[in-house]
């Protein structure tokens, strides 16, 4: 997994990684930047929580590192446009219609709208879903 530079990983992505060695532990510096979990002994996966920088230990069997690399998180730019009025900006996925995303950074309000509508659908998803069994 050593590379040159850092790990890059974007927000709400996730990265897959092999480990030739197998891992007996994965350690994340900040779980708030990214969460990392052990598919299987050789598989990593690396999920982007919140921009910013943070590290990764993989532990092998006899707890000794044999990983630790800086990880990166990033932001999207594919499709999203971001509209500002004034110093308040609205993030929209745009493939192939705009549409309202969340977005660190964002404008609370226009945040905590679209928070609000995507929990609300979401329940109402699980309700259908629920009242079909």
């Amino acid at each position: 997994m050593a590379q040159d530079g850092p790990v890059m990983v974007t927000v709400d992505r996730a990265k897959v990684f092999r480990i030739d060695d197998g891992a007996s532990a994965v350690i994340v510096g900040n779980p708030f930047i990214a969460d990392v979990a052990m598919f299987d002994d050789n598989t990593v996966v690396i999920t982007g929580k919140s921009y910013g920088t943070t590290n990764l230990v993989i532990l092998d069997a006899d707890n000794k590192p044999i990983v630790d690399e800086v990880i990166t998180v990033r932001a999207s730019e594919d499709d999203v446009v971001s509209v500002y009025r004034k110093s308040a900006r609205m993030s929209l996925s745009c493939q192939p219609m705009c549409e309202p995303t969340l977005r660190l950074g964002d404008d609370a309000e226009a945040f905590k709208n679209a928070a609000e509508q995507a929990t609300s659908r979401n329940g109402l998803a699980l309700e259908a879903a629920g009242s079909r069994n």
